[in-house]
């Protein structure tokens, strides 16, 4: 017996070898969420832990050791047998560091990254992977539509196929059984029911087996199918479906092939007549099974008790929720019995052949009640003195068992109460073999089921003895095949004269297309037998797939596409390309693909394809991918256009800090790396409200009125979309001055954009110390790149009203206390304790800040004009004059994000050599573009 401990309290477990007597406590490290037994070692557990991390013991929980982290909560597995070779491989769903799910197993003692497999390549839906018998689920959408996918027997991953137009939005695996998919998909046009469907032994192509059955949301949200799968006897189900917005019940006893309703009993409990003739009225049954494994479902079967079924529900035209009574059937769902007019929960012992029932009350009780002759007559027990709220009743495992505990509360305030329940003193013996008779199952007399008449043994009801080996025996003999015994195959439909043809979106003849000269294939009669039926002769061979001789075929259908279905592909890494072929001879086939980069390969036939063409683009562009097919009947060719990108990393504007009005800007988006592929760029500037949208990385525009404007570029790479936005001022006049430093500054310049902001306010300081200049009137922006140098600007004071407090001739005169100042060493700064900075003003004219990118071809044209205006150059270092009204924009471009690109450049890359110049009128000296400047050419 193993316990837990309340985790609020502590983290341990209790573990009893001797049946509670005593026990062992073991401390944890982590916190348990959910545990999970080995069907066959009873020692080995996977433990489920709060924070999503996935442990083993082989010790019955004495010593736990990590297996995985990151594991999607109810998506763990333990090996099946049969299916794996290794009995202690774990498959589990696990979620990668950015957020995707991938499809594992490893075993659990050894679960290291290099140990670990994944059988399905590349990631699949979150909460989609299923394992079960011979079967692993996988869902994987692309297109914004699901597609599945199922290994059988561990084998490479098909995609399941459903009729073409189902177009699935859900899908449920109800049944893995005697190899074969029992699946329950809401097709598009669905909303509270979903549609059967059944699958061939590989769980790849599914037939329509039941449409229309009812659905609904358990507590936790999940999806609950009104579909119950009855214990014990193979192929045969309930469902719920809606018909003409009532739901009644319906049983099949060949999986599906075949759906009848419930005849409801002769007779109600007190023996009065029931009056209710088929198809108007018949017993409808509630199938929701509990998920609260100490409860009890409100129906009920067993392996070791094949005919009987337990069930609650109700007798009319269609299922309801109330005068809901208790059925009982101990032939396999032919006929019921009322047994009781309320609900109750009923536990199966001795291998069904005792039922005990507990009313399902909110009151205490003591009794219970039995039936050793398959609920034809029960028994009141008293099992307390003291009346007990019942929480759950758990039978003990093993078929022979008869023991039950039951557990509550005396009272709303009490401890726990657990009562254990021992009916072993009832019987006198064992059942010897003369206290059974033969049972045949049928369906409504029709004793050839799933193509075979099966024989079991029961007790007769009149024997209290408890049940030993002769139990649930069962004798089989086959039956000879008839229609019946076969379904319609893939791509068929039943028609009103009970005929399987063509559904109108199949081609037969499609299923050949992978079949080559001199090959067979087998050709669909259109029928295909029940999976599992054991009929013999009869219509089989009539019914039965044909082998033929694969015709020979022209290509036909060609077509070429990435192994996951986009339309791009990474620079430098490998591709997978598909080839797929319609029609053809597969194997005398000659196949030349061009992957568009002057690289070709050819192959002799397609099935050397099978698992995809592998290439990788060295360079960015889109390829032109040619694909060409020929055999001795014909030729076909397709084109593939495949965008190879590299992953955008960082988007930089560039653009002026601060341009004249009416004056055209130029704006460019620098890229890093500068060559990712095929882009789109979004613009948005000034007052637009809709954005301009180019595949250029630039653009010109104008502003027609004063202030500050944002610009944001967006840039589109693939499934990226990165951004950048910067700040422009539209003015008329102001002044600008080159600011040179002492050359010790260069040895502490690691040429990164925060050093030169912080910079930049340190030399803003130190001015207006040294010359009393409000600091409204200085912006300084240190310029990248070696030897260090500054920018100052000289701007207007503006008032809130937008009144000018200072004149034009003021800003002249700041301009000459400033650069007085600068030429008497008067300015400097402390780097750091004993690291004094002097600044200077430069001897060259003063430059405007200029966007150093090798785009912009203004430069030579300025150097030219700087020769002929070279006395005004000479007057400007003295004397220069730029106008533009408004103080308060630049003291806040102070805290704006510095103009220029980010990314590292080291202390040798200095800035380039372009000639620093500008064009000015005589009396004026207005500049004519200040832009941003660039880390990093």
């Amino acid at each position: 017996i193993m316990l837990l401990t309340d985790p609020e309290i502590e983290s341990s477990l209790l573990i009893s070898s001797d049946e509670g007597a005593t026990y062992q406590k073991y401390r944890l490290n982590f916190y348990i969420q959910s545990l999970l037994f080995h069907p066959k070692q009873e020692d080995w557990i996977l433990a489920y832990s709060q924070d999503q991390k996935l442990y083993s013991s082989a010790e019955f929980g004495r010593r736990w050791q990590l297996i995985q982290e990151g594991v999607v909560p109810n998506r763990f597995y333990w090996s099946v047998m049969g299916s794996n070779k290794e009995p202690d491989l774990v498959h589990l769903e696990a979620r990668t560091v950015d957020g995707h799910s991938q499809y594992l197993t490893c075993r659990m003692q050894n679960c290291t990254e290099t140990n670990k497999n994944k059988p399905f390549p590349g990631y699949i839906d979150p909460d989609s992977l299923i394992v079960q018998d011979d079967y692993v689920f996988v869902q994987l959408t692309s297109g914004g539509r699901p597609h599945y996918y199922v290994s059988y027997r561990r084998n490479a991953f098909a995609q399941m196929k459903l009729p073409k137009y189902a177009l699935p939005k859900d899908m449920h695996v109800i049944s893995t059984d005697e190899n074969q998919v029992f699946a329950a998909v809401q097709e598009w046009n669905q909303n509270d029911t979903y549609n059967l469907y059944i699958s061939d032994t590989r769980g790849v192509y599914f037939t329509l087996a039941l449409e229309n059955v009812q659905s609904s949301r358990g507590p936790e949200g999940n999806v609950m199918i009104d579909l119950y799968e009855v214990a014990g006897i193979k192929g045969m189900f309930l469902a719920n479906k809606k018909i003409d917005n009532q739901v009644k019940t319906f049983i099949t006893y060949n999986k599906g092939r075949d759906w009848r309703l419930l005849q409801a009993p002769d007779t109600d409990l007190r023996g009065d007549p029931v009056h209710c003739l088929l198809p108007y009225c018949s017993l409808h049954l509630h199938l929701k099974v509990s998920e609260n494994p100490y409860t009890s479902g409100i129906i009920a079967s067993r392996d070791t008790a094949p005919s009987i079924i337990v069930a609650s529900g109700n007798i009319g035209s269609e299922l309801s929720d109330s005068d809901i009574s208790m059925f009982v059937s101990s032939d396999a769902g032919n006929t019921w019995r009322q047994i009781f007019e309320e609900e109750h929960s009923v536990l199966y012992l001795d291998q069904g052949g005792v039922l005990v029932a507990m009313k399902h009350t909110s009151l205490p009780i003591r009794h219970l009640w039995l039936s050793f002759d398959e609920g034809r007559s029960w028994s009141k027990y008293s099992f307390t003195s003291i009346p007990l709220f019942v929480d759950g009743v758990l039978g003990e495992p093993g078929e022979e068992t008869l023991i039950m505990t039951v557990f509550g509360h005396f009272s709303h305030r009490s401890e726990w109460q657990l009562v254990k329940v021992d009916y072993k003193s009832i019987f006198d013996r064992r059942c010897a073999e003369e206290d059974y008779r033969p049972w045949q199952l049928h369906s409504q007399g029709e004793a050839c089921i799933m193509g075979a008449k099966r024989i079991y043994k029961k007790r007769k009801s009149e024997r209290k003895c408890m049940q030993g080996k002769y139990a649930g025996a069962m004798e089989s003999e086959p039956c000879v095949c008839t229609e019946a015994d076969f379904d319609c195959d893939y791509g068929y439909e039943r028609h009103s004269n009970g005929q399987c043809l063509p559904a109108f979106w199949f081609n037969p003849s499609s299923l050949s297309k992978d079949c080559s000269v001199g090959q067979s294939y087998l050709n669909s009669t259109g029928y295909r037998k029940v999976v599992s039926n054991n009929c013999t002769d009869g219509v089989r061979e009539q019914y039965t797939a044909k082998p033929q001789k694969c015709p020979g075929k022209a290509p036909r259908g060609l077509r070429i596409v990435t192994a996951d279905g986009k339309l791009t592909a990474e620079q430098g890494h490998n591709v997978t390309l598909m080839v797929q072929l319609e029609e053809g001879d597969v194997q005398r086939t000659l196949i030349q693909v061009d992957f568009g980069d002057g690289i070709a390969v050819s192959y002799v036939n397609l099935s050397s394809m099978e698992d995809g063409i592998k290439h990788v683009y060295q360079n960015v562009g889109i390829f032109r991918v040619t694909v060409q097919v020929d055999n001795s009947l014909g030729s076909d060719s397709a084109v593939l256009y495949l965008h190879v990108t590299c992953p955008l990393e960082h988007v930089h504007l560039s653009l002026p800090f601060v341009t004249t009005k009416n004056k055209e800007v130029n704006a460019t988006a620098v890229l890093w790396p500068s060559q990712v592929g095929t882009l789109t760029y979004v613009w948005w500037y000034g007052n637009n409200t809709e954005p301009l949208i180019t595949l250029e990385g630039s653009i010109s525009f104008k502003f027609t009125s004063e202030g500050m404007n944002t610009i944001t570029v967006q840039v589109s790479a693939g499934n990226a979309i990165l951004q950048d936005t910067k700040t422009i001022a539209v003015y008329e006049e102001f002044r600008s001055l080159r600011l040179s430093f002492s050359p010790n500054l260069d040895d502490y310049n690691p040429d990164i954009p925060e050093w030169r902001r912080d910079i930049s306010r340190v030399i803003k300081k130190s001015l207006v110390e040294a010359t009393g200049i409000p600091s409204q009137h200085i912006l300084v922006a240190v310029l990248p790149g070696l030897p260090t140098a500054a920018e100052l600007f000289v701007l207007p004071y503006q008032d809130p009203t937008g009144e000018n407090k200072r004149s034009l001739e003021d800003l002249e005169q700041i301009s000459e206390v400033l650069i007085h100042k600068l030429n008497q060493n008067s300015v400097h700064f402390e780097l750091k304790p004993g690291v004094q900075v002097l600044v200077h003003a430069a001897h060259l004219t003063a430059a405007p800040l200029v966007d150093l990118t090798p785009t912009h071809s203004g430069s030579a044209m300025l150097m030219l004009l700087s020769v002929v205006f070279v006395g005004l150059a000479v007057f400007v270092i003295y004397k220069f004059k730029r106008k533009i009204p408004g103080i308060n924009v630049y003291a806040q471009m102070q805290n704006e994000k510095e103009q220029e690109m980010i990314s590292p450049v080291s202390h040798t890359e200095s800035r380039p050599n372009i000639p620093q110049t500008e064009l000015r009128r005589p009396g004026l000296l207005r500049d004519e573009k200040v832009e941003s400047q660039l880390v990093g050419e």
